[in-house]
């Protein structure tokens, strides 16, 4: 664990961007409108040598005119109530231009009963002829006091030279190895259309309402990392859960918010080593878990599927729902199905087994003479086909990478590649060597036999 600054304050006063401006990244939505963050968002990231994590906070209190159910409103509340619980310095973010507001003082109030070092960042200061604006907020009584402005980056270095001075040496924050494999855990994005219980499977997998859950669609918006770990063999396996937004049809995308939110869970997908598809067992499968799972093959990344709310079902129609499954995402037929619950649990062990099958399987390399006997015995049970006279023929195949697994087959002509037969090579491949929730790249290059003997 790395010494946490926490970001915290009220509403609409710059929290986010100021964030995103420490990390260097655009991670936390960004906009005009108040409330935007809600989960507690996080990175790794240093300053001036210095490695720590920065936590980026949804708004203690509401705002004039801010909607938002009284459920989110408490379990945003309650998010950014841990992140000050956890963090080592505290930055309170206000608005210079509103001046000090009531809800300012309940802010400062709550978080000096935490006892934690404060540093106040007067945001929104965007010159040196605007240091007046500082006045009111002397009247809170902190000695570290910055003027800043998180969108052009002004007086941001002058606060991270002072605040890093005060985060604990490495050795008091419990960092063994700094280069030990927890640097590079798995990445797992858990995606899906909106209110399928992501938020929810992610709380139960780390034991620990780490996300917001609530039944208003659109309740996630940012895509927010949760390192968590297994103890898998006797070793401990690091990974991170990629809690994202629900995924709608673009069409039915209707505010900037939502867009963004879409756009970050699709980059989710992306930047993940695997995708934990979620479905609804009560709904079925439909068209837009089909795109959803049609993004994650054309990202070429390791896919498991867990289907949802199964205690709501029970195991009658497991085998119909399996079908249907089958049917439409047949795309995704080397992906494992997992039927799970949330709500109670049910099959959270199986769904981890599965997981840790997949980081196996992604990094699987077979050396070149199996691979190759492997191809001469798929040959052999069925030959390539003839087109326009010409036969396809293969010299060797090799395995280039892995995560994904690529192999490429050297063959007299590319152009004689039938989807078909690389279909049945694929199937060959899976059949002895399993690759299971593992996207297989197949490449096909051109080369004489004169070419392959060298």
């Amino acid at each position: 664990m790395l010494p946490i600054i926490a970001i915290v304050g009220r509403p609409n006063v710059g929290k986010s961007a100021l964030f995103n401006r420490i990390v260097g990244k655009r991670i936390a939505i960004v906009h005009d409108e108040p409330g935007i963050t809600r989960d507690r968002i996080s990175a790794d990231t240093e300053w001036d040598g210095v490695p720590f994590t920065l936590l980026d906070t949804g708004g203690i209190g509401l705002v004039k005119g801010e909607r938002a159910s009284g459920e989110i409103v408490a379990a945003m509340r309650q998010q950014a109530q841990v992140a000050i619980q956890d963090a080592a310095l505290i930055i309170l973010v206000v608005d210079s231009r509103d001046g000090v507001v009531p809800l300012d003082h309940e802010v400062v109030r709550q978080l000096r009963e935490s006892g934690k070092p404060i540093f106040l960042a007067v945001n929104k200061v965007d010159s040196d002829n605007q240091q007046n604006l500082l006045v009111d907020f002397l009247s809170l009584g902190f000695k570290n006091v910055f003027p800043v402005s998180a969108i052009q980056g002004h007086g941001v270095e002058e606060m991270l030279n002072e605040a890093v001075k005060q985060l604990p040496a490495a050795g008091e924050s419990e960092i063994q190895n700094p280069k030990s494999e927890i640097q590079n855990p798995l990445k797992i994005a858990v995606v899906g259309r909106p209110n399928v219980g992501k938020s929810s499977l992610v709380n139960r997998l780390v034991r620990a309402e780490r996300v917001i859950v609530s039944d208003v669609p659109g309740t996630t918006r940012d895509s927010v990392d949760v390192p968590f770990s297994v103890e898998v063999g006797g070793e401990t396996r690091p990974y991170v859960l990629i809690d994202t937004a629900g995924i709608r049809p673009r069409k039915k995308v209707d505010t900037s918010v939502e867009f963004f939110s879409v756009r970050r869970a699709e980059l989710s997908i992306e930047r993940c080593d695997l995708a934990v598809l979620v479905l609804d067992a009560t709904f079925g499968v439909s068209a837009q878990d089909k795109k959803i799972g049609g993004k994650i093959l054309a990202a070429n990344k390791g896919c498991i599927i867990a289907v949802n709310k199964w205690d709501l079902i029970g195991e009658k129609v497991q085998k119909e729902f399996v079908e249907q499954l089958h049917h439409i995402l047949f795309f995704l037929d080397f992906a494992q199905v997992v039927f799970v619950s949330a709500k109670t649990g049910q099959g959270l062990s199986r769904l981890i087994s599965a997981v840790h099958a997949v980081d196996h399987q992604l990094s699987q390399s077979i050396t070149t003479g199996l691979l190759n006997r492997n191809l001469a015995d798929a040959i052999a049970a069925r030959h390539p086909p003839v087109t326009s006279g010409h036969r396809l023929k293969f010299f060797y195949a090799t395995q280039v990478s892995v995560d994904p697994p690529s192999f490429v087959f050297f063959v007299n002509d590319a152009r004689l590649v039938h989807f078909s037969y690389e279909r049945y090579l694929e199937n060959c491949l899976r059949k002895r060597f399993e690759f299971l929730g593992t996207p297989l790249d197949l490449q096909f290059r051109a080369r004489s036999r004169e070419d392959s003997r060298d």
